[in-house]
């Protein structure tokens, strides 16, 4: 039955290459939206930017708070996810 489903199938061929790139980029995407690297690299920026006066203490606090919800937000799904 293998060889018959896979000639009546033929013409879906290129819908499941598509459904497949569709699926690798999607994943892409989520690793990138995901990875808390860059969430890091921009609180340590931050805290140069309040060291440096380049911020005050309010603005600090406010995007302080954003960056850590962004960072429990990351956790949250790596946990349910098990993506380390």
């Amino acid at each position: 039955m293998g060889l018959l489903d896979g000639i009546l199938t033929l013409p879906l061929a290129p819908l499941r290459g598509t459904a497949w790139v569709i699926d690798q980029v999607l994943e892409a995407a989520e690793r990138e939206y995901y990875d808390p690297a860059p969430v890091r690299a921009r609180l340590a920026a931050l805290v140069d930017d309040l060291e440096n006066g380049r911020l005050d203490a309010e603005e600090f606090d406010r995007l302080e708070d954003e960056f850590l919800d962004r960072l429990e937000e990351i956790e949250a799904y790596r946990e349910r996810t098990g993506g380390g």
